[in-house]
């Protein structure tokens, strides 16, 4: 592989660790606000309409910025007894093949959720609570870490195909 591939796919590495550690974040943040709500409505009886929503948004961001770093560590679920049983080169084909049917999905859906994005920016969509935040806030943190799973996916393609088999093998099982 070229040093030119080699550099994108550390670098987006990089960036995925970054958003999983956003994520962790995120959800530490919607964790304490749920704690907030609880009590503040238990002991001072104050409802708080707008913790739902933004918790929501929060989760929402936390599980697809950390997407693509989930996919880049195959921490998706798969049938981990076909990794044991087929040889390494039809494993290596496997991967691939579904490496490549997902990116047609995930493409697809990102492409989908950047038009929902647009739409709701210029179109004023709101939500219809009393808070009523703007939807393209959830439409675009869906967007980008839709598109950067994408890209995680086609650098694991091209690394699979430019790959030699046992590399493959060991990059896959970790060892």
């Amino acid at each position: 592989m070229n040093l030119f591939a080699k550099s994108i796919g550390s670098g987006l590495r990089h960036f995925n660790r970054w958003m999983a550690i956003f994520s962790a974040f995120l959800i530490f943040a919607a964790t304490l606000i749920l704690v907030y709500a609880v009590v503040t409505r238990y002991f001072f009886f104050v409802s708080n309409d707008w913790v739902i929503e933004l918790c929501i948004f929060l989760l929402i961001g936390a599980t697809f910025l950390a997407a693509a770093h989930t996919q880049s560590e195959r921490g998706h679920v798969g049938i981990e007894v076909m990794d044991e049983v087929m040889p390494p080169r039809w494993n290596r084909i496997r991967h691939l093949m579904g490496d490549f049917f997902s990116l047609i999905v995930v493409a697809f859906i990102a492409s989908n959720s950047w038009e929902f994005t647009y739409n709701a920016y210029d179109q004023g969509w709101r939500t219809d609570s009393t808070w009523g935040p703007a939807l393209w806030i959830p439409y675009s943190l869906m967007a980008f870490g839709l598109s950067t799973l994408a890209l995680q996916m086609v650098v694991q393609i091209v690394e699979g195909i430019t790959t030699p088999a046992a590399k493959h093998q060991q990059n896959l099982t970790g060892a």
